[in-house]
């Protein structure tokens, strides 16, 4: 008998399959139908039933599978059809994933919808690099915004945050870092350090550090792409080799 129509939409973390939750697991387990994305790595899809539907929805900038609005809709035929729909997103839905979106619409459905929180890629990744958001004495807050305003121009938020003394965590930006750079510039922190982590989390993951005024050659120079995360700020110098030898970060990673 098919269970009745359902959405759980599931962060799966900002990589490494490990960092899942185990209320993410479990939905995962028990879905009927699972639509995935690019940032949702497919080995958490081993979790699920051997009859469980697998549909690949991801979207990376420039290569949209789906457009959202066709995702919405999937979801409701899939969870009328079949039943339990897990969505399962990068990171945590609710953090630059349309999570929003997606369950207001099934909600319009009449459909029972049901939230487990992921991992943030915006303080998972630094973390991980020994990059603290705050420190006392340091850093008192955190800004974590998106380059890219729903028009494509370099959102307005980043000169906000250009002008505190807050860690800023820049989402999706390698491709708008020039004008980062001389966002932050333009208000006097050619010199605040930089920091650019590509695909963190995972086996291949690769870092760099600079400065304001240097980081967007050294980005070039390291062909640095998507999906990484910038931060700028002075927690950024906090990180160094040492830190994760002498407190054996790797230890269970």
């Amino acid at each position: 008998m098919k269970t009745l129509p359902k959405l759980t939409l599931v962060g799966a973390g900002p990589g490494d399959p490990d960092l899942i939750s185990v209320k993410g697991i479990k939905a995962i387990a028990d879905a009927d139908v699972i639509l995935y994305d690019d940032l949702a790595t497919k080995e958490l899809l081993t979790y699920a039933k051997a009859k469980t539907e697998k549909i690949y929805v991801g979207k990376r900038v420039g290569k949209h599978s789906h457009t959202q609005e066709t995702i919405n809709q999937l979801i409701v035929h899939f969870a009328q059809e079949k039943g339990h729909v897990v969505r399962l997103k990068g990171g945590d839905p609710f953090i630059f994933g349309r999570g929003y979106e997606e369950i207001e619409y099934v909600n319009s459905h009449n459909i029972e919808t049901a939230i487990v929180p992921g991992i943030s890629s915006a303080h998972a990744v630094p973390a991980l690099q020994g990059i603290p958001l705050t420190s006392r004495g340091v850093s008192q807050s955190y800004w974590v915004v998106t380059a890219t305003s729903k028009d494509g121009s370099l959102t307005n938020d980043i000169s906000l945050a250009a002008q505190s003394t807050a860690t800023v965590v820049i989402l999706m930006g390698t491709r708008k870092l020039r004008e980062i750079c001389d966002t932050f510039s333009a208000h006097g922190q050619q010199e605040s350090p930089v920091a650019i982590i590509q695909n963190g989390t995972m086996p291949d993951e690769k870092i760099i550090i600079g400065t304001v005024s240097s980081i967007y050659g050294q980005a070039q120079a390291e062909k640095i792409s998507s999906p990484a995360v910038i931060i700028i700020g002075e927690t950024v110098s906090l990180s160094h080799a040492n830190w994760r030898k002498e407190l054996n970060l790797n230890q269970y990673c």
